[in-house]
């Protein structure tokens, strides 16, 4: 009985310290990863409580933890978006600018856009006066294609 004791109560210290583990390594992540452990091991804590069989609070722990993560996690992590910055010059992906200084494969030149000079990349030979499609931002340059 004393053997049943100390192996329930060991269990209850398990549960809680992983609860808080998963919470301290959510909170330096904020990825909504470590949340979802972090219930599952607060269900079967709860559950230690009543069942002193340790193998069916893994179990629990597993099965309640995996449902979180594969069913919540989508969920909050499409409302939830973070590092999305949005920027004026996102408006200018999909425009036409021109270029105003040479730019070869691999290497930088300049295009203008909106009255504005931007440094650009491309995969393409642009010469001077053609026109270019921006593709994307890379930092504080663009991303350009010739326009066939």
């Amino acid at each position: 009985m004393l053997l049943a004791i100390d192996l329930g109560i060991t269990a209850t210290i398990i549960w809680f310290a992983i609860v808080i583990f998963a919470g301290v390594i959510e909170a330096s992540t904020m990825d909504l990863t470590s949340i979802w452990f972090a219930a599952g091991a607060l269900v079967a804590l709860i559950v230690s409580l009543f069942v002193p069989d340790f193998i069916v609070q893994v179990v629990i722990f597993v099965i309640i933890s995996a449902a979180l993560l594969l069913s919540l996690r989508p969920i909050f992590t499409r409302y939830l978006k973070k590092n999305d910055i949005k920027t004026n010059a996102d408006r200018l992906i999909g425009k036409t600018a021109v270029c105003s200084k040479a730019i070869t494969d691999g290497e930088r030149g300049e295009v203008r856009i909106d009255g504005k000079i931007w440094t650009a990349i491309s995969n393409d030979d642009i010469i001077i006066g053609e026109k270019v499609e921006v593709l994307g931002i890379e930092g504080v340059k663009l991303v350009v294609k010739k326009i066939e």
